[in-house]
C-alpha cells in the first residue's frame, strides 16, 4: 500500500480545487434572454391574403408532389449535396470547439517518468596504463535511478470567464447545426427549382415542335396556292419567316434544358450528365398540394433554421461580453506537482516530494485595451441583434412573397387556360378559312402565333405555380424537423484520414 502522506497529497490538492470552485461563483456580463416577437418587429398577422390556420407538417414537403423522380432527388440532398457536406464539416468543427471549451473547466494533469544508469566507482578495480607509462588501479561499477512525477494546473474562472466561454461555444455549435439545416433546405429548393425548369423546357420544346409541324403544313399549303396562282409568293415567304422564327427558339430552349439537368447532377453530387438519361422522357410539370393554412408570423421564429441560427449567434455574442469583462477582475491559477526518486523501483514511493502554488493576478494598467474589448463585444452583440432581426424580417418577407407569387401564378394559369382554348379555336378556324380562301395568310399567322404564346404562357404559369409552392414550403420552414437541434455525427462515423 502507498504511504499515508502519498494518499493525503491528492486530497489536499482536491480540497484546494474545491475551495477555488466555491470562489468562482460570480459570473460577470449579461445573461442572454430571448427577444420577444414585439422586439423583433414581428406583426400579429400577415399583410397579404393568407389563412392563419396552423400549417401542415412540411418535414417532407416533396412528397406532396406526385413525381417519384423529384421526390427522390430532393430527398437525397442531405446525403449527396456537396454544400451540405461542407456544412457538416463545419458543424463537426463547432462540436470540437465546444469540447475544447468544456475541457477548460477541468485541471490539466501531466505525468512524467524516467530511468537513468550511471557508471560509478563503487566496486571492483580495473588496471589502467596512463599515457606516461604509469600503471594504476581504479574502482569500477554502476548504479540505476528511477524517477516518477505528476504536474497539475488549474485556471480558476473566478468571474465566470470559463463558463461564459462554454456558453458561447455551445451557442455557436447550435448555430452551426441550424446553419446545416439551412444549407439542406437551400439545396432542396435548388434541386426542385431546376427540376421544374427542366420540365418547363421540355414542355416548351413540345410546344415549339407542335407549332413547327403546323407551320410546315402552312408552308406546304402556301406553296400549293402560289403554284395554283391563287395567291402571290408573299404568303409563301411569310410562312417561311414564321417557321424560321419558331425554329430559332428551339436551340435556346434546348440550352436551358441542358443547363437545368446538368445543374441537377451537380446539386446531387454527381457529374453534370449523370441524370440526363433519367430526365429524357418528357413529363408534365408536377403540381404540389396547396397548403390549407400557413400559421401566424410569430411561428416563423420557431420553424426557420436560419432564424434559429441567427438567434444562437446572438446568444454567443452576448456571452462574449462576459468573457471580455472578466479580464478586468482578478484571475486565479493553481498548480501543483508531486514526484519521487529512487535507485530501485521497490523503493520508489519511500520518499515523495511535492508542492502546491496558487497565484492571483490583477490587471492594473493596459492603456484601456481590456475596457475597449468589452465595448467591442457589446458592439458585436448589437450587430448580432440587428442581424437576427433582419433575418426574421427577411423570413417574413419570403413567406409573403411566396404567398403572392403562388396566388398570382394560379390566376395566370386560369387565364392562360381560357386563352389557350380560345387560341386553339381561332387557329382551327383560321386554317380552315385560309384553305378555302376566306382569309389571308397574315390572319392565319397571327392566330397560330397566339396559339403558341398561349401554350407557352400556360406551361410557364404552371411552372411558376409549382416553384412558388416550393418557395412557400421552404419559407415556412419545411424540409427539416424544427423540434430538434441538428448535431454533428459521432467522431467514429466520420473519416479521420484521407
Amino acid at each position: 500500500m502507498c504511504p499515508a502522506h502519498l494518499r493525503a497529497m491528492p486530497r489536499r490538492f482536491l480540497s484546494l480545487l474545491t475551495g477555488a470552485s466555491l470562489l468562482a461563483g460570480c459570473t460577470v456580463g449579461p445573461d442572454y434572454r430571448p427577444s420577444t416577437p414585439e422586439q423583433l418587429g414581428v406583426p400579429a398577422a400577415w399583410s397579404v391574403t393568407a389563412n392563419p390556420a396552423a400549417r401542415e407538417n412540411l418535414t417532407q414537403w416533396w412528397t406532396r408532389f406526385n413525381d417519384p423522380l423529384l421526390q427522390r432527388l430532393v430527398a437525397s440532398a442531405a446525403d449527396t449535396n456537396l454544400d451540405v457536406a461542407q456544412a457538416v464539416a463545419r458543424l463537426r468543427q463547432a462540436r470540437e470547439g465546444l469540447v475544447q471549451s468544456r475541457a477548460q473547466l477541468l485541471p490539466n494533469i501531466s505525468g512524467s517518468g524516467g530511468y537513468s544508469r550511471n557508471f560509478n566507482v563503487i566496486g571492483g578495480t580495473s588496471t589502467i596504463v596512463l599515457p606516461d607509462g604509469t600503471v594504476t588501479n581504479i574502482a569500477r561499477g554502476n548504479s540505476s535511478s528511477f524517477q516518477i512525477g505528476a504536474d497539475v494546473s488549474y485556471q480558476v474562472g473566478l468571474f465566470g470567464e470559463i463558463r461564459r466561454t462554454v456558453e458561447s461555444s455551445r451557442a455557436q455549435y447550435e448555430a452551426s447545426g441550424y446553419d446545416l439545416a439551412s444549407v439542406i433546405l437551400s439545396s432542396q429548393g435548388e434541386i426542385a427549382r431546376n427540376y421544374l425548369l427542366a420540365r418547363l423546357a421540355q414542355a416548351q420544346l413540345g410546344n415549339a415542335r407542335a407549332s413547327l409541324a403546323l407551320q410546315d403544313d402552312n408552308l406546304e399549303i402556301a406553296g400549293f396556292r402560289v403554284q395554283a396562282g391563287l395567291v402571290s409568293s408573299l404568303d409563301q415567304e411569310q410562312a417561311r419567316l414564321q417557321r424560321a422564327q419558331t425554329a430559332a427558339t428551339v436551340p435556346t430552349i434546348e440550352a436551358n434544358y441542358n443547363a437545368a439537368v446538368s445543374r441537377l447532377g451537380v446539386l446531387t453530387g454527381q457529374a453534370p450528365g449523370a441524370l440526363k438519361a433519367e430526365m429524357t422522357a418528357a413529363q408534365a410539370i408536377p403540381a404540389g398540394a396547396p397548403l390549407a393554412g400557413v400559421g401566424i408570423p410569430a411561428e416563423v421564429l420557431r420553424q426557420r433554421p436560419d432564424v434559429l441560427a441567427a438567434e444562437r449567434s446572438l446568444a454567443a455574442a452576448t456571452a462574449q461580453i462576459g468573457i471580455a469583462q472578466a479580464q478586468l477582475y482578478p484571475a486565479l491559477a493553481i498548480s501543483g506537482n508531486v514526484g519521487a526518486n529512487a535507485t530501485a523501483i521497490s523503493d520508489l514511493f519511500d520518499t515523495i516530494i511535492g508542492g502546491v502554488f496558487a497565484g492571483l493576478t490583477q490587471l492594473i494598467f493596459d492603456g484601456g485595451r481590456a475596457r475597449s474589448q468589452v465595448r467591442s463585444a457589446r458592439a458585436a452583440t448589437d450587430a448580432a441583434f440587428a442581424a437576427y432581426k433582419g433575418t426574421v424580417l427577411l423570413a417574413l418577407e419570403d413567406v409573403e412573397n411566396a404567398l403572392v407569387a403562388y396566388r398570382t401564378a394560379q390566376d395566370r394559369a386560369r387565364e392562360f387556360a381560357v386563352a389557350l382554348q380560345a387560341a386553339e379555336t381561332t387557329a382551327l378556324l383560321s386554317r380552315s378559312q385560309y384553305r378555302t380562301g376566306l382569309t389571308d395568310f397574315t390572319t392565319l399567322t397571327q392566330a397560330e402565333a397566339g396559339l403558341l404564346s398561349a401554350r407557352n404562357g400556360l406551361v410557364q404559369a404552371q411552372a411558376d405555380q409549382s416553384t412558388a409552392l416550393v418557395q412557400l414550403y421552404l419559407a415556412l420552414g419545411g424540409g427539416w424537423d424544427s423540434s430538434t437541434v441538428p448535431t454533428a455525427p459521432s467522431p467514429s462515423s466520420t473519416s479521420q484520414d484521407r
